[in-house]
């Protein structure tokens, strides 16, 4: 690929609001690269990037590409986006979002954090410690994170740590010096097909590590510990189990919190505490320690810095705590990250655990179905919403009604559909002393956590 981060381009991206798109804008803002952009909407994301330095124009429009030296764009833009045809009409070369991320990555010691889940978590307790640490590294999360706005960071160190993304196949335009593969899963059918197909794209992508550098995989993975049997290059496992080259012992659980001791290389290295809670986040934990522990840091140091870790946005983040009833927003929309959420969710120990879904695309809804089905055995009650169907068309027998028709065939009876804009009230007039509403979708379901939220306040009286 031919090197393009020039500082006399002018870069614009097409589609700038999404997390992903805006924090490599925000890197190469605070880089000193001038930058244009555009989306459909306004939204916080964009008055964040305008406040500083970048132009960006609400709407796609051939004449926003006036003056851009060089186009970015994610899978999520149209073949027939004007800006994008207007582009390659003038020669202007075209990016797509992961060859960016790229050329800032490969020249540097890349961390590429990839995997079916845990990618957000793991990339963003791995940026921590590296930035507590002293390494300074540039740092690009696809999702809001409390310690990074925009989930972007640019640093002055030699570590560029990324979220790889798996969904389109893009993570195979990295060269990482570490690569940290979180899971594999029955995950972007649309894209993959089928779990062959998956576990290829992740061997071309484990295969794409320097040779200089490591791999780091979940041992506790079947589909990881049969791709890795044919991996000659270095590498290291985490997980729960005793198989793998760091694995945690004396599991403790409190609320949404984690306490564990962490055995490494056989040596019991003493307990960690985090600030987040399941056994899914502990696994997450391990990956990140294995990493820096393979940069020679001491344990001890990296226990402290621990310490200051905050989950990532909807990453089960509590709206609401008052008169013993709370609010648990969590973007879980894949039917293994809904049972973690849920199983973690379980360990505050509330009288009833209220569900609210929106389910993530009519292509997932359909291909995954018969795994959602007994996705959400720990809720008490469950809502579901209409689909979101992001990009998508809807699909022929394919809606919230029918996935509640087979959760109800197979046991499962307080469950019921209701439109978006009546759950609030709802949610509100159930809600009794020790109840749990968690909100869960990758759509805008969110909203309903900060109406809810809000309501309770109200109807509590809370200042």
């Amino acid at each position: 690929m031919k090197k393009i981060l020039n500082k006399t381009n002018k870069f614009h991206f097409i589609g700038i609001g999404g997390y992903g798109m805006s924090a490599l804008a925000k890197i190469l803002l605070e880089s000193g690269y001038a930058i244009s952009g555009s989306d459909i909407k306004e939204s916080p994301i964009i008055e964040k990037l305008k406040c500083l330095g970048s132009e960006i124009y609400i709407g796609h429009n051939e004449r926003n590409m006036n003056g851009a030296d060089v186009a970015v764009y994610s899978a999520c833009i149209p073949v027939d986006n004007p800006e994008l045809i207007m582009a390659r009409r003038k020669d202007i070369p075209v990016l797509h979002r992961a060859e960016l991320l790229a050329q800032l990555m490969n020249g540097k010691c890349g961390i590429a954090v990839t995997g079916a889940h845990g990618k957000t978590t793991t990339t963003t307790l791995i940026s921590l410690l590296l930035e507590r640490l002293g390494f300074e590294p540039t740092v690009i999360i696809g999702a809001q994170v409390h310690n990074l706005e925009n989930g972007a960071m640019a640093g002055h160190g030699s570590f560029v740590v990324a979220e790889a993304d798996e969904s389109d196949g893009s993570f195979l335009f990295l060269r990482p010096t570490y690569s940290v593969i979180t899971n594999i899963d029955l995950e972007h059918l649309d894209y993959y097909k089928n779990i062959r197909a998956i576990k290829e794209a992740y061997s071309q992508f484990m295969e794409r590590t320097k040779g200089e550098g490591k791999l780091f995989y979940c041992g506790d993975d079947k589909y990881l510990r049969d791709i890795t049997r044919t991996y000659r290059k270095k590498m290291m496992s985490f997980g729960l189990s005793s198989i793998n080259d760091i694995y945690a012992l004396n599991l403790e659980f409190e609320g949404l919190k984690s306490r564990f001791d962490v055995v490494y290389q056989g040596n019991n290295l003493g307990s960690v505490e985090l600030n987040a809670g399941g056994e899914h986040n502990v696994v997450n934990c391990l990956a990140a320690i294995e990493v820096v522990l393979e940069l020679g840091i001491e344990f001890q140091r990296i226990k402290e810095s621990l310490a200051f870790f905050q989950s990532a946005v909807r990453r089960c983040q509590v709206k609401a705590n008052f008169n013993n009833i709370m609010v648990i927003d969590d973007y879980a929309h894949h039917p293994t990250e809904i049972k973690v959420t849920l199983k973690a969710v379980k360990n505050l120990k509330p009288r009833r655990i209220i569900a609210v879904f929106q389910p993530h695309r009519y292509s997932r809804t359909k291909l995954l179905k018969n795994l959602f089905i007994d996705s959400f055995e720990l809720a008490d009650y469950l809502i579901m919403t209409d689909i979101y169907g992001a990009s998508e068309e809807p699909i022929e027998g394919i809606s919230s009604q029918n996935l509640i028709d087979e959760i109800k065939a197979h046991g499962k009876k307080d469950v019921c559909f209701m439109p978006k804009k009546k759950i609030t009230n709802h949610l509100l007039n159930l809600a009794r002393e020790g109840d749990l509403f968690i909100i869960l979708g990758a759509g805008d379901i969110d909203k309903v956590a900060d109406e809810l939220s809000k309501g309770l306040k109200i109807k509590f009286k809370i200042q």
